[in-house]
């Protein structure tokens, strides 16, 4: 079940680029999904654990632009002038922020575009080349909530969740490291938990995004 094919045709399975994304319009066709209900809306008391994150440049990769304060990242047609890294991603259109985290911490991400991902990582997944192993959302060092106007999945070692939820442009991302919780939420006059997962994290986690369609954006949210 691999990342390229979801990247390029739709499926789960086969190899292709990033951007092949963007001739199959930058849909995903999901099967085999689970459905699970949303629970019920609640307030921000996360935002006492509030965090302060900035873009990594040394892990964009060549199509992302990032803004001067590395706070938001745009997907671009035009190749950018970044030198070579062992950190960069250079196959997915993927960038990981500078913080690793590995206590309690909320952030926010707005979004627009097509299709964006928004995930965490520890810093051991792949840079190089096509495959699961450097996806985010697609291999076992990774979690990623899926974002479109039609609707939201989340992925983890290649597994998909559908989730019945009205899309918003932003996200709240609520980490508790510890207690090896990660909750996703739909942030608009309410705060709407989308998808928890319960598991056991062993090392930091770094948040990060993936845009496979130009014109695409994330934009940190400041909050503080």
């Amino acid at each position: 079940q691999g990342a390229s094919s979801a990247a390029g045709t739709g499926g789960t399975g086969g190899r292709a680029s990033d951007s092949s994304f963007t001739q199959t319009n930058c849909s995903f066709t999901q099967t085999e999904v689970k459905e699970v209900h949303i629970l019920e809306p609640r307030t921000r008391e996360a935002l006492q654990h509030y965090c302060q994150l900035t873009l990594d440049p040394n892990t964009a990769h060549r199509h992302l632009r990032l803004s001067k304060l590395n706070r938001k990242v745009t997907r671009e047609r035009e190749i950018q002038s970044y030198p070579g890294h062992p950190e960069r991603f250079d196959e997915y259109a993927q960038v990981l922020c500078r913080e690793g985290l590995s206590g309690r911490s909320y952030w926010e991400t707005k979004w627009s575009g097509a299709v964006v991902s928004i995930a965490v990582s520890y810093k051991e997944i792949s840079r190089k080349g096509l495959g699961d192993a450097c996806a985010l959302g697609f291999n076992d060092k990774s979690w990623s909530l899926e974002c479109s106007h039609s609707s939201y999945c989340f992925r983890h070692n290649s597994k998909i969740t559908k989730l019945p939820a009205r899309p918003s442009s932003r996200i709240g991302v609520y980490l508790d490291h510890g207690a090896g919780t990660l909750s996703f939420y739909n942030i608009s006059d309410t705060m709407t938990l989308l998808h928890r997962v319960q598991t056991t994290f062993t090392q930091p986690l770094y948040p990060g995004f993936w845009l496979p369609c130009p014109g695409g954006s994330v934009k940190l949210c400041d909050l503080g």
